[in-house]
């Protein structure tokens, strides 16, 4: 049985640029909810198109959300997969495609994806997510590439050799678009591998630097950098009070420091070399929970 989705009357969209954000797949230090809740609370979107979530979503995994006033049922909040569409404050359009990663018929929806993008006109994609790496907090976050377009690639950056990862629907629809001739770029914070079950916002203003150099969309992040230096404050200040945590820090800023050419970032920490940041994370959560 085919998925199904309703459309929306909207106005004609202006060569948009498609920006993917779903939830249920890696995003360490919320990285890229936090920039797609800058996107969402800055610009008037609308509905175009809501995916019939019955074939896509298993319920007992993502269950709603339940109000209760006064011990009173007041209502359920399902979550679906669906397209807003808007503009950034220079007028350029923008779709966004959010909601849970489907649970099933991914074949099916990223054609559906597809069909509607090319009709809709999109000229670009951009998926936004954040990945726990061997790099401090003390350096600016860097974001690299997946991308189903050389040159787009090379522009954000990427890390370089043969790498097998599992994906997520962005990935599947990143490769799916080179049949509808849509250059598609996955864009991926590096958030210290100690913060990343942690809100990072520094995360998420580099994504949406990022998106706007690549895009040309226009989206303030002054929020995001000004919650960013809040939490280096925090982070510093633990840091500081742990000889161990000092050394874990100095020793990923050796390596990232050496690591990093000019043209293209990479990394050369393994798994194997990774030093771990379980005590600093777990400090970390106690300190925002005002615990210590």
């Amino acid at each position: 049985m085919s998925i199904e989705y309703a459309r929306h009357d909207y106005r004609e969209l202006s060569s948009p640029v498609l920006i993917i954000a779903m939830e249920g797949w890696i995003d360490a230090g919320i990285g890229a909810a936090l920039a797609m809740g800058a996107v969402m609370s800055q610009l008037e979107l609308t509905k175009i198109v809501t995916f019939d979530d019955n074939l896509l979503i298993d319920r007992r995994a993502r269950r709603p959300t339940l109000r209760i006033q006064d011990g009173m049922n007041t209502g359920l909040t399902w979550t679906v997969p669906e397209m807003l569409a808007g503009s950034d404050a220079a007028g350029n359009d923008l779709i966004v495609l959010t909601g849970p990663e489907p649970d099933y018929q991914w074949g099916d929806f990223c054609v559906h994806v597809g069909q509607l993008s090319a009709e809709f006109g999109v000229r670009l994609v951009c998926g936004l997510g954040a990945f726990p790496a061997p790099v401090p907090h003390t350096r600016p976050v860097r974001v690299v590439a997946t991308s189903n377009n050389a040159d787009l690639a090379a522009r954000v950056g990427f890390i370089p050799g043969n790498i097998e990862v599992p994906a997520g629907i962005e990935a599947v629809l990143e490769r799916d678009f080179i049949a509808y001739g849509i250059p598609a770029v996955g864009l991926w914070a590096r958030v210290p591998h100690y913060v990343a079950a942690m809100p990072y916002p520094e995360a998420g203003a580099a994504l949406l630097d990022t998106l706007g150099d690549i895009s040309g969309l226009r989206i303030d992040n002054s929020q995001l950098t000004a919650n960013a230096a809040e939490a280096r404050v925090r982070i510093d200040q633990l840091v500081a009070n742990n000889q161990t945590h000092r050394e874990m820090v100095a020793l990923l800023e050796q390596q990232i420091d050496g690591a990093e050419e000019p043209e293209q970032p990479g990394l050369s920490l393994s798994a194997a070399d990774l030093p771990s940041g379980d005590e600093l994370a777990a400090e970390l959560q106690r300190f925002l929970r005002g615990e210590i």
